[in-house]
C-alpha cells in the first residue's frame, strides 16, 4: 500500500527535479528539491489534520482529493492564487501581473508581500476556527486533561467559537494589524464567514446522508423479510438489491463540501509558504514545482495516515495536530506585523506532534501492560 500511494509522488519528484536540471542547471534542481523538502518537513500537521476531514469521506472522494485536489494545491494555490491575489490587491490586469512574475521577480514579490495582512487574517481566522471547535468540544479521550475539560465546559456555550474567534480577529486588528486595520477586518470577517459556511454544509448534508442511510438500511432488512415470506420472493429480492447500492445524494453533496474544506485548510497552510519562499527564489514557477512537488507527499501521506489507521492507533495525534494549527493561526496573526521565520513555525507544529505521538505511544503501551495483568490475574477455568 504504501508504494502505490507514494508512486506518483515519486514520479513526479524524479521529473520535476530532472526537468528543472535540463532548464536551469544543477542550481535551480537543488532549489527545487530543498524547496520540496521543506514544503513536506513544515506541512506534517497538515497532513495529520487533513486525515482527521478525509476519513469522514468515502473513497471516491479520497481518489478525487488525490487527483483533481492535488492538481488544485499545485496549480491553484501555489501559482494561481497568489498571482490572483496581486491582482485584486495591485488593481494590475492579470496580464501585467503575470509579466511582472516573469520579468520583474522583484516587484511581484513586494505586492505579494504587501497583500500579506489580508491573507494572514483570512487564513489565520480560518485556522483559529478550526482549532477553536475542536477545544471546546467535549472528548472522551483528552491530551491535555485539565486544559481540555476546561475548554469543553467553556465550549458549552452557544456559539462560543465564533465569539472567541471574533474577539481573536479585533484584538489582532488593534494590535498587530492596527496599520491595516481595515483590511485585517475585512478579511478576517470573511475568512470566518467561509468556515462557518463550508463546515456548516459539510456538518449538514453528513447528518442528512447518515440519515438516508439509515432508512436505506431499514428498507433493505424489510425488503429482505418480504422476499423470504413472500411468494414472489424473485421480485423482492431485486427491490433490496436495488434499495442497497443507492447512494445517497447528501453523501455526494457532504463529500463535496468536505473536498472545499480541505481545499481551504491547505490554502490557508500553503500561502505564507508561497511569501516565506522568496527568500530562497524569486522564480515563481521554480517556487510553485518545488512546492506542488511537497504538495504531492503531503497528499498522499494524508491518504496513507487514513487507510493505515494511525489517527485510531495513536489517538493523540489529532489532539497534537489542532494544538499545532492553534498555534501556526497565532503566528500568522504575529506575521501581520513581525517576520516569523518558516523554521520556527515548522519546528511548533512538528513539537506538537511528536509529543503527542509519544504521548499515544506511552498510552498504548500503559494499556497494554494494564490488559496483560488482568490476563494473567484472571481465575483459571476449572479442570484446566
Amino acid at each position: 500500500m504504501l508504494l502505490r500511494l507514494f508512486r506518483i509522488p515519486i514520479g513526479v519528484t524524479i521529473l520535476g527535479i530532472a526537468g528543472a536540471a535540463v532548464v536551469g542547471g544543477a542550481s535551480v534542481a537543488g532549489i527545487v528539491a530543498i524547496l520540496a523538502i521543506l514544503e513536506i518537513s513544515l506541512s506534517f500537521d497538515n497532513a495529520v489534520v487533513n486525515a482527521t476531514v478525509l476519513r469522514r469521506m468515502d473513497e471516491r472522494w479520497q481518489r478525487i482529493f488525490l487527483t483533481i485536489g492535488v492538481l488544485i494545491a499545485v496549480f491553484g494555490m501555489r501559482l494561481i492564487f497568489p498571482l490572483l491575489v496581486v491582482t485584486l490587491s495591485s488593481h494590475l490586469n492579470p496580464v501585467d501581473v503575470l509579466n511582472l512574475a516573469i520579468n520583474h521577480p522583484t516587484d511581484y514579490a513586494k505586492h505579494l508581500t504587501d497583500a500579506h495582512p489580508a491573507i494572514a487574517a483570512f487564513g489565520g481566522i480560518f485556522l483559529m476556527m478550526i482549532f477553536l471547535d475542536f477545544v471546546f468540544e467535549e472528548r472522551e479521550i483528552t491530551w491535555l486533561g485539565p486544559i481540555e475539560r476546561a475548554l469543553a465546559k467553556v465550549g458549552k456555550l452557544d456559539q462560543v467559537s465564533v465569539v472567541v474567534g471574533l474577539i481573536v480577529l479585533i484584538v489582532t486588528a488593534t494590535t498587530f494589524g492596527k496599520d491595516h486595520a481595515v483590511q485585517v477586518l475585512v478579511s478576517g470577517a470573511a475568512g470566518l464567514a467561509a468556515y462557518i459556511a463550508v463546515s456548516g454544509l459539510s456538518a449538514l448534508f453528513e447528518g442528512e446522508a447518515d440519515d438516508e442511510q439509515d432508512a436505506d438500511t431499514a428498507s433493505t432488512a424489510a425488503a429482505a423479510e418480504t422476499a423470504d415470506s413472500a411468494d414472489d420472493g424473485a421480485n423482492s429480492a431485486d427491490s433490496a438489491d436495488d434499495a442497497s447500492v443507492r447512494v445517497p445524494v447528501s453523501l455526494a453533496r457532504s463529500g463535496l463540501f468536505l473536498f472545499l474544506y480541505l481545499e481551504m485548510l491547505d490554502a490557508s497552510f500553503s500561502f505564507d509558504g508561497v511569501v516565506g519562499a522568496f527568500a530562497i527564489t524569486d522564480k515563481i514557477f521554480v517556487i510553485a514545482l518545488g512546492l506542488g512537488i511537497g504538495a504531492f507527499y503531503i497528499r498522499s501521506l494524508t491518504v496513507f495516515l487514513v487507510r493505515k489507521g494511525t489517527l485510531s492507533d495513536y489517538v493523540h495525534l489529532e489532539h497534537g495536530a489542532h494544538w499545532a494549527i492553534g498555534s501556526l493561526a497565532v503566528l500568522l496573526f504575529v506575521t501581520i506585523a513581525h517576520e516569523v521565520p518558516e523554521l520556527v513555525t515548522g519546528l511548533i507544529g512538528i513539537g506538537f506532534i511528536g509529543a503527542a505521538l509519544v504521548s499515544s505511544i506511552v498510552r498504548n503501551r500503559r494499556q497494554a501492560g494494564a490488559e496483560g495483568e488482568e490476563s494473567l490475574a484472571a481465575p483459571t477455568p476449572a479442570g484446566v
